[in-house]
C-alpha cells in the first residue's frame, strides 16, 4: 500500500473555541491554524505532534456530517486519515477489494489536500480518510 503515516485524527467537537483550551493548557500542544471548509459545513483546527495532526472539527450546520455525528454520537473521534501516495489508485484498490466509497472521487479538503473517505460500514467501524498534498 501507498501508506505514508497517520495524516490526523479527527475529533468532533461542540465548541473549537472550548477544545483548543484544553488542547494547548492541558497538553501543551499549540493549535497552527483555524480554518473553514464550507462545503463540507465544518470549521477546523489543528495541532501537530510529530508527523500526525489532530484536527478539530466544528459544525457549521446542524445538517452537516459533524453536526449529524454529534447529535448521534456526542463529542469524539470521528476518523482517521492517512497520508497517501496516489489517492486515486489507494481509492481503486479499496473498491476492489469490496470497500463502500463514500468518495470515488477525492476531493478539497482543509489544508489544501485532497481528500477521500471509506464508508465505516466496511473498515470496521471506522470512517478511514485518505489524504494527499494538492497538486
Amino acid at each position: 500500500m501507498n501508506l505514508s503515516h497517520i495524516e490526523h485524527i479527527g475529533i468532533a467537537v461542540k465548541s473549537i473555541e472550548d477544545s483548543i483550551k484544553y488542547y494547548e493548557n492541558v497538553l501543551g500542544l499549540k493549535c497552527y491554524a483555524v480554518e473553514e471548509v464550507s462545503d463540507q459545513k465544518v470549521k477546523t483546527a489543528f495541532f501537530k505532534l510529530g508527523q500526525t495532526k489532530i484536527e478539530l472539527l466544528e459544525s457549521t450546520d446542524p445538517e452537516g456530517p459533524i453536526g449529524k455525528f454529534i447529535e448521534k454520537k456526542g463529542e469524539g473521534i470521528h476518523h482517521i486519515a492517512f497520508a497517501v501516495n496516489g489517492i486515486e489508485s489507494m481509492l481503486n484498490k479499496a473498491e476492489e477489494n469490496g470497500i463502500r466509497l463514500i468518495d470515488k472521487e477525492p476531493r478539497k479538503g482543509a489544508e489544501g489536500m485532497n481528500i477521500a473517505f471509506l464508508h465505516p460500514k466496511s473498515t470496521g467501524g471506522v470512517l478511514t480518510e485518505f489524504c494527499e498534498p494538492g497538486k
